[in-house]
């Protein structure tokens, strides 16, 4: 009898371990998919940024609550940062990034981004490059929007 409960007891031990691990398998997967969503979303906004202007693409993947650092300025968030990029001229410039990496919350629906930018103005040849951090939430759409976005000047 004891042998039979040890048997027992041990194959549930063993069945639940196994499940476990199935299910983390299962959300590791999931994750890596949302983090190469992310990926592919900072990736649209440069591209979207290149080809329809640097105004466009930052009004089309702002969250409604974003926020954006940049030099010289207080932080700019929600309606502030829509005023802001609204009124910004970027008819003389090009912007684009890539990301090198990112991270992803255990729930998936909030992350980072970061590598390289350049800026280029449309009449000179010089170009500016730098870093950059974005950080992403995932809509109740499953689009991803940044929330806070911020760069600096400085790589070569």
């Amino acid at each position: 009898m004891n042998k039979l409960l040890l048997f027992t007891f041990t194959f549930l031990l063993f069945i639940s371990c196994r499940f476990k691990s199935k299910k983390e398998d299962i959300k590791d997967d999931v994750n890596i998919a949302s983090k190469i969503d992310m990926m592919e979303a900072d990736r649209d906004f440069s591209a979207m940024s290149e080809k329809e202007g640097l105004r466009l693409a930052y009004t089309e993947f702002i969250d409604s609550n974003g926020v954006l650092l940049r030099p010289g300025s207080l932080p700019m968030a929600g309606g502030d940062a829509m005023d802001f990029l609204t009124q910004s001229n970027d008819t003389s410039i090009t912007m684009t990034w890539d990301p090198k990496d990112a991270m992803l919350s255990a729930s998936g629906d909030l992350g980072y981004t970061y590598g390289v930018y350049s800026l280029k103005a449309n009449n000179a040849d010089t170009v500016i490059y730098g870093s950059y951090v974005t950080i992403w939430k995932r809509q109740q759409n499953g689009k991803w929007k940044f929330v806070l976005q911020s760069g600096n000047e400085g790589v070569e």
